[in-house]
């Protein structure tokens, strides 16, 4: 312990280093050291800090190394250290999150700051410093570090990879995280009599006036596009600036009132606690009113000024899910998904980090956006296979949702009307808060289901003549029918009728669908392409056919057999262009008599109330394929599209086109009863030890050589059972060729790993990636690690 008298003495000089420790100057430097005071502090401090000689007080101060550890997104499992020499802000844990730019094995890379101090395991002589300190502050808070950190060791992925899927694409090429002035519209409220002999100008300029004012985004969303506005702004009544967002919490926060809830919403409602986790899965039959539910509790969230983000499974839905919230609430909400161009996404990313975004609405990837006061998270339609993504990080949004819920303690609520079997057996054993919404509001019922058998009946492109006829009956009546296929294209096969010769991709294992507008032969899995075959390459023959049903076939059919009424096909292809899935349901919602006809993309989400009628044509496809979750998916299918039918006050029926109509899975289903077909899942599962009843992690490797393929999951199984050939709580599968062995020019295996417990689960995969790091044979073969798969092709 040092006097009084000598920790003054240390505290009135300047900077000293004594054995390495840096002396702080004091305030006052009025007092001097004389040969007796050096000799007086030097006997004080000696025994202390082992010091040989009095100069070793006065050594002039030395500047310690910043050394950072950064996350780049490279595919080795580690952080790499650098020396930050230049441009060091005054408080070092400002740096973790914030973005560098630095040199790599001959490459310039941009990567995230995990870690800041003085050491490193390295020589500091040898470390390679900083090329550019891209922020000041961090883009990403310490929560979303967080997040990325479970998340790259859940899913065994490399930190630096994870904290590049976290941020925009303009971020991670090295542009400023600086929101700019934004162009924005706003309606002045004194000049609206210059509108008086224009009523669709006044129209619109009383719907500008709802908001203080408008992104382009918003104006786009809302469906007003630059010809709607120039008339408004040629007349002055609307101003155009460009100017920062802000946002308009001043302004009353609802526009449109709210509807009345049932009970059984209402009870919804009032589960859902603000301020701390929980978990909620709101399981509601189609057409029950989720949405409602998920407005009213926003409305407490607003209230507090904090914000939701909510993810949608589907980029078709966005625009109409931020219509319905654009409508309710005079709030800014911003739109996040790959539909987006790099900017619009950054722009939109930042707005929620900085606060003004009060609602945030993307797909899979939003769940990385960062929130100033987050205070509700929504996963809508949670069950669906696309909030998991199928290539490099292979993550689950909604079960990142968990986790991120947990971490920042806000609710999280999972909406679906045909949960997964995962999210059912997790409000089983009581880990999620079950709200089941059992009735449609108001009028509306539910649909009347009922089967088609095809046995023995004559079919028109794939029409019976019953569906025919029930299809022009609600075409008579006003109404709209949907008719839903989940295959797009004219024809899944061309065939030759001489000697069955099929035209097949020469890159997969797999036919070419034919396509007629514009017409060509397309590989959906490869994207290979060519122009359509006219004699058959094996035997010369002109009798080439295609074989049967695709969307543009269907389309065909029916304009055929209703000339009179328009038919509206939406699916990928038709859906290209950006604001056309917009233009079409703007189109169906009018109400005149429409024939709809889609893929899944309109089997989810949408709201037809004029549609009475669905037909689906090909049900029995979904009940054979070899993946173990065909039976769910199917189950799920047939029950949102079916219930796009009696939304409103017009009762509904569904009609579905069957060789199987006596099958237990379908019976379950028409009678309107999800939850009895998935008890005639759970057995099924439960006795095969599949998910959820046990923990998955699918190991692929793919070649152009097929040995070296299978050859390096062979070595992989091998040392995985002696590791755990004792061990009955895990087991192995395969290798086995995929579903689909041959991919774009490629030859594809799988091992299959099966344990009881999620931590044996891992151990397994991380010595399973241990071997592929370093046996030579994993240079031969692409191989990765997909945990908790969804698609097991």
């Amino acid at each position: 312990m040092l006097c009084a008298a000598t920790r003054s003495c240390v505290e009135h000089r300047t900077p000293l280093i004594l054995a390495g420790l840096k002396i702080q100057e004091g305030e006052c430097y009025q007092n001097t050291f004389t040969a007796q005071d050096n000799c007086t502090l030097f006997t004080h401090l000696q025994r202390a800090y082992s010091l040989e000689t009095p100069d070793q007080l006065f050594q002039p101060a030395q500047e310690q190394p910043v050394i950072v550890s950064v996350a780049l997104p490279t595919p080795l499992r580690k952080t790499f250290d650098y020396n930050l020499k230049s441009n060091i802000p005054s408080h070092l844990n400002d740096l973790i999150g914030a973005r560098v730019q630095v040199s790599f094995a001959n490459q310039t890379l941009i990567g995230i700051i995990t870690r800041v101090g003085h050491t490193s395991q390295f020589d500091l002589a040898k470390l390679k410093p900083i090329t550019e300190l891209l922020d000041r502050q961090p883009i990403l808070p310490a929560e979303l570090i967080k997040l990325c950190e479970r998340a790259a060791n859940y899913y065994c992925h490399p930190l630096g990879e994870v904290m590049a899927a976290a941020i925009p694409v303009a971020l991670r090429q090295g542009a400023p995280a600086e929101l700019p002035p934004l162009k924005t519209w706003h309606a002045i409220v004194d000049e609206e009599q210059s509108l008086n002999r224009a009523a669709k100008q006044l129209a619109l300029h009383q719907r500008l006036r709802q908001r203080q004012q408008w992104s382009a985004q918003e104006l786009q969303s809302a469906g007003i596009t630059n010809t709607d506005l120039k008339p408004l702004l040629r007349k002055q009544v609307v101003i155009e600036q460009q100017q920062p967002l802000r946002p308009n919490r001043a302004e009353p926060l609802l526009i449109q009132t709210p509807h009345q809830l049932n009970l059984e919403q209402m009870a919804a409602v009032e589960f859902v606690a603000l301020g701390a986790y929980s978990t909620h899965l709101l399981y509601g039959i189609t057409g029950s009113g989720k949405t409602e539910v998920y407005l009213q509790i926003i409305n407490k969230v607003l209230s507090e000024q904090q914000q939701v983000l909510i993810l949608v499974p589907e980029i078709g839905l966005t625009p109409q899910t931020i219509q319905r919230f654009q409508s309710r609430f005079n709030r800014t909400v911003v739109a996040i998904h790959s539909n987006l161009n790099d900017k619009e996404r950054c722009s939109a990313w930042l707005m929620a980090a900085n606060g003004t975004a009060d609602i945030i609405i993307g797909t899979r990837s939003a769940i990385f956006t960062p929130l100033k006061s987050p205070g509700l998270i929504i996963i809508d339609e949670e069950h669906d296979s696309s909030l998991k993504q199928q290539e490099g990080f292979r993550y689950n949004a909604r079960d990142l949702a968990v986790m991120r819920a947990q971490q920042l303690n806000i609710p999280l609520i999972l909406g679906s009307a045909t949960p997964s079997l995962e999210s059912f057996n997790n409000a089983q054993q009581q880990r999620y808060l079950l709200s089941p919404l059992t009735q449609r509001p108001g009028s509306a019922s539910m649909p009347h289901m009922a089967t088609i058998d095809l046995r023995n009946q004559p079919l028109n492109n794939g029409f019976s003549q019953s569906l025919i006829s029930a299809i022009d009956s609600e075409l008579k009546q006003g109404n709209q029918a949907l008719v839903f296929l989940n295959r797009r294209g004219y024809a899944p096969a061309l065939l030759c009728h001489h000697c069955g010769w099929l035209a097949q991709c020469p890159r997969c294992d797999s036919r070419l669908t034919v396509h007629q507008d514009p017409q060509h032969l397309h590989c959906h899995h490869c994207d290979y392409q060519r122009g359509i075959i006219r004699n058959c390459p094996t035997c010369n023959s002109h009798e080439i056919q295609s074989i049967g049903q695709g969307t543009e076939r269907c389309e065909q059919t029916l304009t055929n057999l209703f000339p009179d009424t328009p038919v509206i096909r939406i699916d990928r292809d038709t859906t290209r262009k950006k604001n056309s899935l917009k233009s079409m349901l703007d189109d169906i919602n009018l109400g005149q008599p429409r024939i709809l006809i889609g893929t899944q993309m309109l089997a989810k989400g949408h709201h037809f109330p004029n549609v009475t009628l669905v037909a689906i044509l090909d049900a029995d496809s979904g009940l054979f394929t070899a993946d173990f979750r065909a039976a769910e998916r199917f189950g799920q299918l047939l029950t949102q599209v079916s219930g796009r039918a009696g939304r409103a006050d017009k009762p509904g029926r569904v009609l579905i086109q069957s060789h199987l109509s006596s099958h237990p899975y379908l019976q379950a289903l028409i009678q309107n009863d999800y939850s009895h077909f998935i008890d005639l899942l759970e057995p099924e599962r439960r006795l095969s030890q599949l998910p959820p009843f046990s923990h998955m992690a699918l190991i692929r490797s793919e070649s152009k050589r097929p040995e070296n393929a299978i050859g390096l999951l062979n070595q992989l199984r091998a040392t995985l059972n002696q590791s755990y050939a004792s061990n009955p709580q895990i087991s192995l599968l395969g290798p086995l060729p995929a579903p689909m062995e041959k991919r774009n020019e490629r030859y594809r295996f799988q091992l299959q790993i099966n344990a009881e417990t999620r931590q044996l689960r891992h151990q397994a995969a991380m010595l399973a990636i241990s071997l592929l790091e370093t046996t030579a044979l994993a240079r031969r073969a692409r191989w990765s690690i997909d945990i908790d798969p969804q698609d097991m092709n």
